[in-house]
């Protein structure tokens, strides 16, 4: 029978879980001024992706795509996560639902 000392059981223990502790690529999208910052967000092609979207206005805001098939309400000075992919290489456009003609932009898979 073979022993194994506990610093080499915990070591071995930490390793085996560190793909588990790597998650999803995160990326952060804030509302400001009923804009989305940074109105391009460029994410890595067929991977799955943590989106987390701040908003800094008082109000709230919609996140919107038809193209990403999406839709959030992000509570004014609050943040939420959206769950994204994994995308094919391209572009996803994305707006405010409540404000569509400031709150506009685009996610790029590539």
């Amino acid at each position: 029978m073979m022993r194994i000392s506990p610093p080499a059981f915990l070591a071995f223990s930490l390793l085996s879980c560190l793909p588990a502790l790597a998650g999803k690529p995160e990326f952060e999208l804030v509302i400001r001024q009923h804009l989305f910052e940074p109105a391009v967000v460029v994410i890595p092609a067929n991977t799955k992706i943590k989106l987390w979207v701040k908003n800094e206005d008082l109000t709230p805001e919609e996140f919107e795509s038809y193209e990403l098939n999406r839709e959030k309400v992000i509570l004014g000075g609050r943040r939420a996560v959206i769950f994204i992919g994994p995308l094919p290489p391209g572009e996803y456009l994305f707006f405010g639902e409540f404000n569509p003609k400031s709150a506009q932009g685009k996610i790029i898979a590539e």
